[in-house]
């Protein structure tokens, strides 16, 4: 069997590891895992996964699950074009850099922006509550005055003259909570001229195809499923955004 992918498309680390694969012509299974319907946490798939989180591969009698670690398997199994994960020492630490740095700095932050504008509202049936809106675009603020003022004062991209993983995986995360109305790009010119080439390196047809979902408005099912399940969701999202 060839390679299969664990994704949930509104995941924006699932997104990075879709538009990577789609984008250099790596064969591919797609195997959807419905975050919202509690599918990651069923028994078929924590057999691919135990922590039950998407993304996950199987590469044959090989899972792998974490984005940044799947990027990087997928880069040199297939060896893609260098620039994704460049050879230069230097600039290849620069990737790195940022993959390290990105997880709390950016992802976690923009991931918490969007599921407090967005998943909690849809599934809690409350309105958005403003002020935890507003203290978790706080905590996403200085990663973004990081990347405005320091970065991409030095060079076109994140780490080098072209795009790397570092851009794929910034661009997907920044794009959750600008998909819901939280513009991380608005007053910030350098962001978003960096994201503007983000999207010509990509291309927008392939863009579009991975954000669908995340623009697009919920299904309103999904918050009348299973009300044990509901609730459970629920609670976890309150716990995290604490």
């Amino acid at each position: 069997m060839g390679l299969e992918l664990y994704l949930d498309l509104y995941s924006p680390g699932c997104r990075a590891v879709y538009i990577f694969a789609r984008k250099n012509g790596i064969p591919f299974e797609l195997r959807p895992v419905v975050l919202a319907r509690g599918e990651h946490l069923k028994p078929e798939f924590r057999k691919v996964n135990p922590l039950g989180r998407v993304p996950a591969i199987r590469d044959g009698d090989f899972l792998l699950a974490e984005s940044v670690a799947i990027l990087l398997y997928l880069s040199r199994k297939y060896q893609t074009p260098e620039y994704w994960y460049p050879q230069d020492l230097q600039v290849r630490a620069c990737v790195d850099e940022y993959l390290a740095w990105q997880h709390v700095a950016i992802q976690l932050a923009g991931n918490n922006v969007y599921l407090c504008k967005s998943l909690l509202p849809h599934f809690s049936g409350q309105p958005v509550e403003t002020a935890q809106l507003e203290r978790l675009l706080g905590k996403l603020t200085p990663g973004l005055q990081h990347l405005e003022q320091e970065v991409l004062v030095a060079r076109p991209f994140l780490a080098a003259e072209q795009i790397s993983l570092a851009d794929l995986m910034a661009f997907t995360e920044l794009m959750q909570p600008t998909a819901v109305g939280c513009d991380v790009f608005q007053g910030r010119p350098r962001l978003a001229a960096w994201r503007a080439r983000v999207e010509a390196a990509l291309g927008p047809e392939l863009i579009q195809e991975a954000q669908k979902l995340v623009v697009q408005p919920r299904d309103p099912q999904e918050a009348q499923q299973d009300p044990q399940l509901v609730q459970k969701l629920v609670q976890l999202l309150r716990e995290r955004l604490r």
